[in-house]
């Protein structure tokens, strides 16, 4: 369990944070040349890896 909290206190939950980091990958993701379609289908991913996660975690409980 402490493992979890350690881990937790390490991501950054202030909403502006979340804004920065967001904003500095879709940067990255432009400057190496990836288009809006392919950052579009990267962001679809990742929301069905975290709905997949909560479906986990509620399945767990």
């Amino acid at each position: 369990m402490a493992t979890l909290v350690s881990q937790a206190s390490r991501v950054p939950s202030n909403e502006k944070a979340l804004k920065i980091i967001a904003r500095s990958l879709f940067k990255e993701l432009k400057l190496n040349g990836y288009d809006s379609r392919q950052i579009v289908s990267l962001s679809t991913e990742l929301i069905s890896l975290v709905t997949s996660d909560l479906s986990s975690d509620q399945s767990q409980s």
